[in-house]
């Protein structure tokens, strides 16, 4: 979605690429919060460098295994539908591991927790909380709930599973290393949430906003009750959201008054996220994203039923979304570059403007509350790159919205024109990923109210 993976994936290919070649130069301005292109050394910083030297390579039985077989973790409990948001169902303790390597230094484990769905009952979802073994008191540490740009509708295509050597070349994880890099090293805990059961092999409502908002306040409440992890319950929150996972952070900001007061939200950035999911269809139908773009609305069925989407799709339209409801991102939604979507729509019609869906994108539009924590809004300033899927008005708009309510905005427009990337690759690349934000997020866990 937005510079969704399409973008994280090529952004990240080609910033990985300039890292040995390129500087970066630091331009946060005087007295105002900071919002730069991080230097090298920050993000390989000495804890990140530690884990290199404190890791291994897994062996070939630890590669092969999440590749093939399916963790018997994901098997759910029977609710009674009395459970409380936030309730932690069973965890266990897992290694990090990526692309064949696992990192030491660092605790993780995987939470399977409850959460609410759109029509208020009890739902499962899982995800899975890293925190950096770097001497610090773990009741000192603040928290981060970050919600990826996962796109997957998919099963075992989500964090919990990408961090633990299942969906190795995701362009959602790749797009994560430099944040967390640079939130381990200044010393967080990160919550990430999967948005529903990884293991759950039905479609995942991914791109169900205020479902996602939900997941990931409850997956910060799981996180924050496990004792065995030793956090203040009490810890000041950060919200980290990218692509399709900054609509479910914005949705968490806007709705935490009152669906998560109890925690302690200080902070949200909201880095290239769709604000007005009809807008983001129309403009990414055609373009390299088409193939996210019609993700997107499979995504959004499974919290919506109402839609019926193989009705109002032609056979061709009919057999891709056999296809994209059980596939990963990577590489199945790069499968669709340039084709219309009105192409697999039965009379040519443009599923924008299907009136089916409409209640749909209404019920996913973003603006219509005031976060009370602080917001960054990082997006495209302007309309001059294929990688730009979301109108950049959009996201003015949205700032504009939440501060005629009352929020604290910081609005940080950048430059994703094909002239910064052949110019400055790295400080493109970074941008993309929301690298530039974290002083930022880390300023504002500590400003005053």
């Amino acid at each position: 979605m937005i510079r969704s993976t399409v973008t994280a994936f090529a952004a990240a290919t080609a910033g990985i690429l300039a890292l040995g070649v390129l500087a970066a130069p630091a331009t946060a301005a005087p007295h105002t919060p900071p919002n730069r292109t991080p230097q090298l050394g920050e993000v390989f910083n000495g804890y990140v460098v530690g884990t290199f030297g404190s890791g291994r390579l897994a062996g070939p039985g630890e590669i092969f295994a999440p590749l093939v077989s399916g963790d018997p973790f994901y098997a759910e409990p029977r609710l009674t539908g009395t459970e409380k948001p936030g309730t932690l169902l069973k965890a266990k303790k897992v290694a990090v591991q990526f692309t064949g390597f696992r990192p030491g230094n660092v605790d993780a484990y995987k939470l399977m927790y409850v959460t609410t769905g759109l029509r208020g009952a009890p739902e499962i979802s899982t995800g899975i909380v890293m925190i950096p073994r770097d001497g610090k008191r773990n009741d000192q540490r603040k928290v981060i709930g970050y919600q990826f740009a996962n796109d997957s509708v998919g099963a075992y295509c989500h964090p919990s599973t990408m961090w633990t050597g299942g969906d190795p070349m995701d362009g959602a994880s790749w797009s994560a290393l430099g944040p967390l890099a640079q939130m381990f090293g200044k010393g967080y805990a990160v919550a990430i949430s999967d948005v529903g059961n990884d293991g759950d092999r039905r479609p995942h409502g991914v791109f169900a906003g205020k479902f996602a908002g939900n997941a990931m306040s409850d997956m910060l409440r799981a996180t924050l009750g496990y004792a065995r992890l030793g956090l203040n319950p009490k810890a000041p929150v950060g919200l980290f959201g990218i692509a399709g996972g900054g609509v479910g952070a914005a949705f968490a900001a806007e709705n935490a008054a009152d669906y998560a007061p109890d925690l302690d939200i200080r902070s949200t950035v909201l880095e290239g996220m769709v604000v007005n999911q009809r807008n983001f269809i129309r403009t990414a139908s055609g373009s390299v994203g088409s193939g996210f773009a019609f993700a997107t609305l499979l995504g959004l069925e499974p919290k919506y039923p109402e839609m019926k989407i193989d009705d109002h799709l032609n056979p061709a339209g009919k057999a891709l979304a056999d296809v994209y409801r059980t596939q990963c991102q990577t590489p199945a939604y790069f499968t669709l570059p340039y084709v219309p979507l009105q192409a697999l729509f039965t009379g040519n019609r443009h599923p924008a403007d299907i009136k089916a869906f409409q209640r749909v994108y209404r019920d996913n539009l973003l603006g219509r509350k005031a976060p009370a924590s602080r917001v960054l809004i990082a997006s495209c300033a302007a309309d001059d790159s294929p990688m730009s899927l979301v109108p950049a008005a959009d996201s003015r708009r949205l700032a504009r919205s939440y501060r005629s309510r009352g929020t604290k905005v910081a609005y940080h427009p950048t430059d994703c024109s094909m002239v910064k990337m052949l110019t400055d690759m790295y400080g493109w690349g970074t941008d993309l990923f929301g690298m530039q934000t974290i002083d930022w997020l880390d300023w504002s866990l500590r400003a005053p109210r």
